[in-house]
């Protein structure tokens, strides 16, 4: 089979959270302008400063100078193309896959499951972290667990199964991360960037029945955290606290979301730069 020119390929992303902006992020910057990315009709992101599904929610937003705008249809996707930008369309049945045809299909929605991804949707299409088996749900599995393997391009088999513990940042796990006490609907008077204190009260969350508060385990800076008003589910992910304390880190790309990035990227041009 003739190979695309890699200057032309056609990138659909599934998902567009913190891990596949970080991918598109990294694409787009070497020079892959054919990108689109597809959500729900109401994504929910934590880290959402740099995660391109709140161009869902606000028409567009930029991450590290790179713009995500919202698109509806192939036209618009084209403008956004045209334009220098990322577009990213409401599409959680990957209907655009079918209309589009795109060389490559990255489903990067980290849903620790397969949730229909399949190798006839493009000449190469990658998994991301567990729930892939490259080979049969995929071509190439790239690793999503922190540690020595965090990056590892899979062309046989499957990612690490999932821990069900968040990755370590300077000693803390579970303790970073906000979940709501029970379901309702989530408010807040903080905004991502806040620096925080053990025990300070992040926010609440409430229902018909009841209203609890939700407060800090640590102190750091609040990295992260859903939209206000957003109901959610009994110990739903909310925020994450950076214990770090570095509020420019709210912003920019993570280390692994960089990190598995760059292996996205060398597995297409595995595929394509020769």
């Amino acid at each position: 089979m003739t190979k695309t020119h890699i200057k032309n390929l056609v990138i659909a992303i599934k998902g567009a959270g913190e891990m596949a902006s970080g991918i598109a992020w990294h694409l787009f910057q070497a020079n892959f302008k054919h990108i689109f990315m597809m959500e729900i009709e109401h994504p929910v992101a934590v880290r959402r400063q740099v995660s391109f599904c709140e161009a869902i929610h606000d028409g567009s937003i930029s991450v590290e100078g790179v713009t995500a705008k919202k698109a509806s249809d192939i036209d618009q996707i084209r403008t956004a193309w045209n334009n220098s930008h990322i577009p990213v369309v409401v599409d959680p049945g990957w209907d655009m896959i079918k209309a589009i045809r795109p060389h490559i299909v990255i489903d990067a929605i980290i849903a620790k499951k397969n949730l229909g991804t399949h190798p006839s949707e493009a000449e190469l299409v990658i998994g991301l972290g567990p729930g892939f088996e490259a080979g049969k749900d995929v071509h190439i599995v790239i690793e999503t667990n922190r540690g020595h393997n965090l990056g590892r391009i899979i062309t046989q088999g499957c990612a690490e199964p999932d821990t069900g513990t968040p990755g370590n940042i300077s000693g803390y796990t579970k303790q970073r991360v906000i979940r709501a006490p029970c379901k309702g609907k989530f408010t807040s008077s903080l905004s991502i960037g806040t620096l925080v204190k053990e025990n300070d009260i992040i926010g609440l969350v409430e229902n018909q029945m009841e209203k609890q508060l939700i407060t800090a385990r640590i102190a750091g800076v609040l990295r992260g955290q859903i939209r206000n008003n957003t109901i959610v589910k009994d110990n739903f992910k909310i925020g994450d606290i950076d214990p770090r304390g570095r509020t420019e880190y709210c912003a920019t790309i993570s280390e692994k979301a960089r990190s598995i990035a760059g292996s996205v990227l060398e597995a297409v041009l595995r595929e394509y730069n020769h």
